[in-house]
């Protein structure tokens, strides 16, 4: 064979074998990235809960009935609260002010103004004994969309950051817990100056305020069995159930530890099912809340949700009534977020 055609087979032999060895490396790096993926951001601690859901026993069916009050109160008898409802706004205010206080405590009001009107973001302080300084917030908007009575969103979450507060009225920790109900969540504030949770957020980082953690109560009474009832951003889709049947733990990823943290408590103590994420603030959905306002003053903080507009198709609508909240299911969540807080707050 002529030299040419040896030094040709031996150059077409050397680029195959470096183009495998590049392919090898591009296969690996991909291997490691999606294993790294999974973990970071999608595997979660612990097991949710499947199988038939038991009946309440007589303190769930207390806390439920309780719930339900709240509820009405907040969206059928003062409906619509916002600032195009100023009035009814200002009635919630005074309906939260007076539950926190016939529960024992001192209740702080957060003042600011927009446009000469005062708002208020209420906060009911459980003071730690042996680490008062490390604090947990917990809180929840109490206002409604324009148009909307807001008996889901966000009457719930409003009505469990109460009911939280007064289960743990009398009970010691070691970690001081805030609950917070905040004003001003929804458009035109959303994610502006105005918006009350950034307000409260601010305070504490300009007071050097150590928050380690804080729980956002977000759209929390919507569940179905229905195959396709739950919706996920693209292509979150393929790491979860399509039955929104399941109460969702959400964080950034500075969050994420928080979220491992608190889905693992809710899961060893609660009997719902329940899922859990880590994702980057920029996929639709992550930030749509008050812990948004948290990450923005560097403060880790989760949503926990039965996932609002991917799901509940009454968000946002003047149909998002009373009537459609699961009350059973909405107390299953409450009482185990009562353990996931007893936990973080120690």
């Amino acid at each position: 064979m002529p030299s040419s055609s040896r030094n040709s087979q031996a150059k077409i032999q050397l680029i195959n074998k470096s183009a495998l060895i590049r392919l090898g490396v591009l296969i690996s790096t991909l291997i490691v990235i999606c294993v790294w993926g999974w973990f970071a951001l999608f595997w979660m601690p612990e097991k949710s809960y499947s199988g038939q859901l038991k009946p309440l026993n007589r303190q769930e069916i207390i806390l439920r009935n309780l719930l339900q009050e709240d509820v009405k109160k907040l969206a059928d008898e003062i409906g619509e609260r916002n600032a195009n409802n100023y009035k009814r706004l200002n009635a919630a205010v005074d309906f939260l002010k007076t539950a926190f206080s016939q529960a024992s405590y001192q209740v702080k009001e957060q003042e600011y103004k927009i446009n000469g009107r005062s708002y208020y973001n209420l906060v009911a302080e459980k003071i730690g004994i042996k680490k008062p300084n490390e604090i947990i917030v917990v809180g929840g908007h109490y206002d409604s969309v324009f148009g909307s009575p807001g008996a889901n969103d966000n009457g719930t979450g409003a009505a469990a950051t109460l009911e939280l507060a007064r289960m743990f009225a009398q009970q010691k920790t070691n970690r001081t817990i805030r609950f917070v109900e905040f004003t001003n969540e929804e458009p035109p504030f959303f994610w502006t100056e105005d918006m009350g949770s950034l307000v409260f957020a601010k305070q504490l980082k300009k007071q050097n305020e150590n928050i380690v953690g804080m729980l956002s109560l977000e759209t929390m009474g919507y569940f179905s069995d229905r195959v396709d009832s739950q919706k996920y951003p693209f292509p979150i889709g393929l790491f979860y159930p399509n039955q929104g049947n399941f109460i969702a733990f959400i964080g950034n990823l500075k969050s994420g530890d928080l979220v491992r943290k608190a889905i693992a408590s809710f899961r060893r103590n609660a009997e719902f099912p329940s899922q859990g994420a880590v994702l980057p603030s920029g996929v639709p959905g992550v930030g749509w809340s008050d812990h948004w306002s948290f990450w923005q003053q560097d403060y880790p903080g989760i949503m926990v949700t039965d996932t609002a507009p991917y799901r509940y198709v009454y968000y946002h609508k003047e149909e998002d009534t009373t009537d459609k909240i699961d009350f059973d299911k909405l107390t299953r969540v409450v009482s185990g977020l009562a353990k996931v807080i007893a936990n973080l707050a120690e």
